[in-house]
């Protein structure tokens, strides 16, 4: 059995989580305080550059100042036998990128949520003044309970050290989500990320990147040249509303975009509630059979049993008893102008005549005392 590894004489790996160009990611357990966390571990190859070694420490540094639900929380940084390392939470998941392979695209709700969350992490860098520069569907991580976490601040930018004008020869970031001013070299602002969420939601939604190519230089000039496919003739079942949104955010111009994340959450929680609402209204005002009609119940059978439809097989109801039959309705009745009750006629004219014959009685008293 082989001897297990221990950084620094507290990590003791565990499982390889992933793999990637500059480092590998595994799961470990702090021996200290007896829990799992995650170990990112840069290649060897790149632990004695001195600038890979700047960029690792950059994306411990930016990550650990930030502390948000929606984001990978960093413990620690640390060097071991020419090793350099980051120690993050554990997350039990699967990032977002597994998921749509699993699965393809996502049902709208959930799809809207997800980005809702990462909008969160990621409008919080920003207040924090950091730009991500590196939003992929492979940097955010997915709990079994649907929630997000954003990681990897590998190449994360702070905005008080970027020149409005600065332009590099060396781009940064994924070619499949990057912004158009970054394909272009130029400098990000918080609108790249905006336009990486962009990305992500459109992959989220049909199933498939907005811009695909063999090379990074040809995916670079489709998205700073190129419109974007329609995205529901790609999945007819987005709405109008959300469609419109995302035109916005995924235009070549920074300005046109939402400014921050935050921005870009807030309409996406507006745009979730007005849903919300107009759906139930409408549930509200069609009836659950609107063919069916509501039969009418007299007075006379408050007291009868109800008698649903027998069943196949099932034996017919009894008959109603008299007092429990259902009558028609006062307004279904039709009135008869020759159908009079004598009887009370009769006894009106025998209390005429009664009182009539009085007459001559109270007259012969009149003369008499006359």
């Amino acid at each position: 059995m082989a001897e297990a590894v221990v950084l620094n004489q507290r990590y003791e790996l565990v499982e390889t989580l992933g793999t990637g160009g500059m480092a590998m990611v595994h799961r470990a357990r702090d021996r200290m305080l007896e829990r799992d966390v995650a170990i990112k571990i840069l290649r060897e190859n790149y632990s004695n550059d001195p600038a890979f070694q700047e960029r690792f420490r950059q994306e411990a540094k930016a990550a650990a100042n930030l502390s948000h639900p929606n984001i990978v929380t960093v413990h620690d940084f640390g060097y071991d036998e020419g090793r350099l390392f980051i120690v993050m939470e554990y997350i039990p998941g699967t990032d977002l990128k597994t998921i749509l392979q699993r699965r393809g695209r996502l049902l709208v709700e959930d799809a809207i949520s997800l980005v809702i969350q990462a909008c969160a992490g990621v409008g919080y860098a920003h207040r924090a003044g950091l730009i991500h520069c590196d939003i992929k569907s492979q940097n955010m991580l997915i709990t079994p309970d649907k929630r997000l976490k954003v990681t990897d601040f590998g190449i994360a930018r702070a905005l008080s050290s970027i020149h409005p004008e600065e332009k590099s020869e060396v781009v940064w970031g994924s070619p499949q989500y990057f912004s158009p001013e970054q394909a272009a070299g130029l400098a990000p602002s918080p609108a790249s990320d905006v336009y990486s969420l962009g990305v992500v939601l459109f992959e989220m939604l049909t199933g498939r990147l907005p811009f695909c190519a063999n090379s990074a230089d040809e995916l670079a000039r489709m998205h700073r040249e190129d419109p974007p496919p329609s995205l529901r003739t790609l999945n007819p079942a987005v709405p109008v509303t959300l469609e419109q949104i995302l035109v916005k955010v995924l235009a070549k111009e920074p300005s046109v975009r939402y400014r921050t994340a935050d921005q870009l959450g807030r309409v996406l929680v507006t745009f979730t509630r007005q849903a919300n609402e107009a759906t139930t209204a409408s549930a509200s005002v069609t009836p659950a059979h609107p063919a069916a009609a509501v039969p009418y119940t007299s007075p006379a059978v408050h007291d009868a049993e109800a008698h649903p439809l027998p069943l196949p097989g099932a034996s017919a109801p009894r008959p109603l008893a008299y007092s429990q039959r259902v009558v028609s309705p006062p307004s279904a009745r039709i009135d008869n102008p020759f159908d009079l009750d004598w009887a009370t006629i009769l006894l009106g004219l025998a209390t005429l005549l009664a009182v009539g014959g009085l007459v001559p009685f109270w007259l012969w008293i009149y003369f008499l005392y006359q």
